[in-house]
């Protein structure tokens, strides 16, 4: 694909490929890559910079419709692959696109060591909590009881829960929104800012296989009391009266719903969030939209040195030291002595 050197600014159309975008009518799919179209163009990164990374699923036929570097991997090795670009070429800005299957199921492993390692890319991982390009098959994010083809009686499996896990392996940034959600790409930029692995858990409709799968947190009527939307340094408040909130239980040290004005709770008796606090982080990720409300926006931000720098300086270590490059060595005969 030739992507022309930028000059001038960019428009959302510029990031548009000439591709015939292949996904279903109502997939949520299309909100997320017009969501990151617009987003692109307010960034400072040349448009040349961009690579797009993706293993396979529906979400992850992103690269062929962004008009950008790209690279539609195999299943579950996007992160393998996205490492080495990176560390390849630094200045390139990676983004990988992935699915709940993808990233979770045969990816687990690769995707644990990237987000522990922190390499400074962007992950969107678009979970529908089903497998939509192979028709259906339940997902290690589906809920138990769901019936498909690979589970005709419902699935026995516990749920994963994308962010828990992510925050678990060691993760320095990590947030939530949903495929039509206006402030999705400000949550983007917020990813883009961080130094290091970012993670963005967006809840998608699959209108085919797993349709209103999340409407007992999305739809209009149940929206404002089952959404969180959490933001530093702000008590985390919502309701569609503006009057329930969060409070840590000091004697079992979990999250509960409040009523501010009942039973003496103030606005003071509400958590203050903190995105930097990983504890903290981990129990707003676990909310589930049951007994408290399921969190949106930047839940944990909170750098740390980046891999691809660590692997920067252990190179220029060598090369102050007067040991060889790697290309030099390969370059100087059939065989060489350390």
């Amino acid at each position: 694909m030739n992507v022309a050197v930028t000059k001038d600014k960019l428009k959302p159309a510029d990031f548009a490929s000439d591709q015939e975008v292949r996904w279903c009518p109502g997939c949520g799919d299309y909100a997320i890559l017009k969501a990151v179209q617009r987003t692109l163009p307010d960034l400072e990164t040349p448009k040349e910079n961009y690579v797009f990374v993706s293993g396979i699923g529906c979400s992850s036929r992103f690269p062929y419709y962004m008009s950008t570097y790209g690279f539609h991997t195999i299943h579950g090795r996007a992160p393998a692959f996205a490492t080495g670009i990176k560390i390849a070429n630094p200045e390139l800005d990676v983004w990988m696109v992935t699915g709940d299957g993808d990233g979770f199921s045969i990816g687990g492993n690769h995707m644990l060591h990237v987000l522990r390692r922190n390499v400074n890319l962007q992950i969107l991982l678009c979970n529908n909590e089903i497998y939509g390009l192979t028709k259906g098959q339940y997902s290690p994010t589906s809920e138990v009881g769901l019936r498909t083809p690979s589970s005709p009686d419902g699935s026995v499996d516990t749920p994963l829960k994308p962010l828990v896990f992510t925050l678990g392996a060691g993760a320095r940034f990590a947030a939530r929104a949903y495929d039509t959600q206006k402030t999705l790409p400000e949550i983007l930029k917020r990813a883009h800012e961080h130094k290091g692995t970012s993670l963005v858990e967006i809840l998608q409709n699959c209108i085919v296989y797993n349709d209103a799968v999340f409407d007992n947190v999305l739809a209009r009527d149940v929206a404002a009391e089952k959404q969180l939307h959490v933001e530093h340094g702000k008590p985390m408040i919502f309701g569609a009266e503006k009057n329930k909130g969060i409070r840590l239980n000091m004697q079992s040290l979990t999250l509960e719903t409040v009523t501010i004005g009942e039973n003496g709770v103030t606005e003071e008796d509400i958590l203050v969030h903190d995105e930097t606090n990983r504890s903290l982080a981990t129990l707003i990720a676990d909310m589930d939209g049951r007994d408290l409300p399921v969190a949106f926006g930047v839940i944990y931000c909170n750098p740390a040195a980046t891999y691809e720098d660590g692997i920067t300086q252990k190179l220029e270590a060598a090369e102050a030291n007067g040991k060889p490059s790697l290309d030099a060595l390969l370059r100087q005969g059939h065989t060489w002595e350390a």
